[in-house]
């Protein structure tokens, strides 16, 4: 398969016949109606809390609240604090997933698929896995530190933030770098190789520069995570303040939504500035297939000494995962995992006699609600930007992914301040406070919406990715033979991109199960998450019982992408998961 990058053209004028069926497929009265309620939806899911956000930091006491970011010295130094873990966490979970990306990519050695699903793990835990892990492994009495060498970490603060969140999100740019690393045309390397360039020579090049625009976007995709993560601070952050964790603490602590969306508005910023670049970098140029099929041989590196230098630093990094899930795993089934390791199943009884049994239902259940709906949403973003606008397409995709490019943080707190009285257009009661109040189905309801506007992008650009690839010509057909556009797309469309819309919605079961930072703010005693109920007993000191949250969290994610994975193996397509959706 030959690559070529090219700057993108402006698209020929179609031919008559196509411009005529276009042009029906535009009036279609059900697509027009498919549209209208997609982006009632979309504003719905995302528009109005971020309009709120914005309202309320434009406001008299938000703008008070600006000045005094950026004229309060804590306050500027929270804001250098958060700049520098984006710049520390993109640096090094960008190299740590180029050097797992380029051993499982040039490498041949047994174990590939492990070390794959190595990679993946985080992924599937709780975002705060990790951080409690390493706090019994490496902090001031941990088990490696301060029992095993003797040497006691304080593992509060950048240091501990930088290892967690590394080994939290380095996958993100693991999968975007293997999926390029795959992509390349190995007859540019056969073609240096012939003319008499050594290995390194063509990697230093060749290899390398082609991958420049995917390191770039791993690290601001990593950069935006990590200012935009909220769990790990708040566990392992210690003294080291960011904006999340500030603007956290001036909604639930200090009862102040203005500074909360003064906060929200300075770290969503930057979240949108990367993404508007990414957008812009994506649109200068275009990967095009040339012939259809590679047209050489991936060179792959068999020297030894190299070989043995990738093959031994990439598996400290497994050793690492490993240890880290090992004492998660341990830790749920020992009384208190480095003092007292005594096997115990108390931590599971008590999670599963009374609120952790109900948050492991509840959380189940609204990610099992929330999963088609996310992924048939996003199957018709996908579809109606590819195949039926003409105009606007950018525009849609925007506003969908913009679940995704907007902080977790920012995004609940949006939720907590629009949802949490009741919402009146025209005097007619259209959301009865569903963020919080004392209703069960309230807070349910104001979860699902968040878990949709989370994971919903992630199967978008799985369907763009999809449909680009499939001749627009079997839609046109179908409209040419009258059929409507819900028609075409549940008949024709949908079974097309069916891998694709499998594994929009295994990240999407995944991103709900794992999600905490948005929900956070609109947990209710009526219906409990448990990735909130994980950081209360973080909080109190109860890591046993975290540990056992943590597991079975996990096992039932894995359980439903196993799932998930043999459908998709049945029906054909690709089993990788999508991570970061493109941020």
């Amino acid at each position: 398969m030959a690559v070529v990058e090219t700057p993108a053209a402006p698209l020929a004028a179609p031919p008559v016949t196509e411009k005529k069926v276009r042009t029906r497929v535009r009036q279609d009265p059900v697509t027009l109606g498919l549209l209208l309620a997609v982006i009632a939806i979309l504003v719905i899911l995302i528009g109005l809390p971020l309009i709120t956000i914005l309202s309320q930091a434009f406001a008299e006491s938000g703008l008070e609240a600006l000045g005094r970011i950026f004229t309060s010295p804590v306050n500027r130094q929270i804001i250098v604090n958060t700049v520098v873990l984006g710049v520390v966490v993109g640096a090094l979970g960008t190299a740590v997933g180029f050097l797992m990306a380029y051993v499982q990519a040039r490498l041949n050695f047994r174990g590939k698929k492990i070390l794959h699903l190595l990679c993946l793990l985080p992924i599937v835990s709780p975002p705060f896995a990790v951080a409690t892990a390493s706090i019994t492994l490496f902090g001031r009495n941990g088990i490696i530190s301060n029992q095993l060498l003797g040497m006691p970490w304080n593992i509060y603060g950048l240091d501990g933030l930088t290892l967690v969140l590394t080994l939290s999100f380095f996958p993100v740019a693991y999968m975007n770098l293997l999926g390029l690393m795959r992509s390349l045309d190995p007859a540019m390397e056969e073609a240096s190789a012939s003319l008499g360039a050594s290995k390194w020579h063509t990697f230093r090049t060749v290899t390398f520069p082609l991958l420049i625009p995917g390191i770039a976007a791993s690290f601001l995709l990593l950069f935006v995570e990590a200012i935009a993560d909220l769990a790990n601070p708040l566990v392992i952050g210690g003294d080291y303040t960011v904006l999340a964790s500030r603007a956290y603490i001036a909604i639930t602590g200090e009862y102040n939504t203005a500074a909360g969306s003064a906060y929200s508005l300075v770290l969503l910023l930057p979240a949108l500035l990367v993404f508007l670049v990414q957008r812009y970098w994506a649109g200068r140029t275009s990967t095009v297939t040339v012939t259809g099929k590679p047209s050489g041989t991936m060179r792959m590196i068999t020297h030894r000494p190299v070989k043995a230098i990738l093959l031994t630093a990439a598996g400290l990094v497994a050793a690492l995962i490993i240890t880290i899930y090992l004492a998660v795993f341990i830790g749920a089934f020992v009384r208190i995992l480095g003092v007292n390791n005594s096997f115990t199943l108390d931590n599971f009884k008590y999670l599963l006699s009374g609120i952790g049994n109900d948050a492991i239902v509840d959380t189940t259940i609204l990610a099992l609600i929330a999963t088609p709906i996310a992924g048939v949403l996003g199957m018709l973003v996908a579809w109606l930007v590819v195949r039926r606008l003409r105009v606007g397409q950018g525009a849609l995709d925007f506003l969908g992914m913009l679940g995704l490019a907007v902080p977790g943080t920012v995004l609940g707190i949006g939720y907590a301040i629009t949802f949490n009285s009741p919402v009146t257009i025209g005097g007619v009661n259209v959301f009865p406070a569903v963020a919080g109040g004392g209703a069960i189905m309230g807070g349910a309801i104001a979860i699902v919406m968040v878990f949709i506007a989370r994971s919903m992008p992630a199967g978008q650009r799985s369907g763009i990715a999809s449909l680009q690839q499939i001749d627009p010509s079997i839609d046109e057909a179908s409209t040419s033979l009258g059929a409507s556009g819900l028609t075409t797309f549940r008949r024709v469309t949908l079974p097309l991109i069916r891998p694709a819309f499998l594994t929009g919605l295994s990240y999407a079961f995944a991103r709900s199960m794992t999600t905490l930072s948005p929900i956070i703010f609109i947990t209710t005693p009526h219906t409990r998450i448990m990735t909130s109920q994980i950081l209360s007993e973080v909080d109190a000191g109860r890591f046993g019982n975290a540990f056992a949250f943590c597991t079975i969290l996990i096992v039932i994610v894995m359980t439903v992408l196993g799932t998930m994975n043999i459908l998709v193996r049945r029906f054909g397509g690709s089993t990788t998961p999508i991570v970061g959706g493109g941020l």
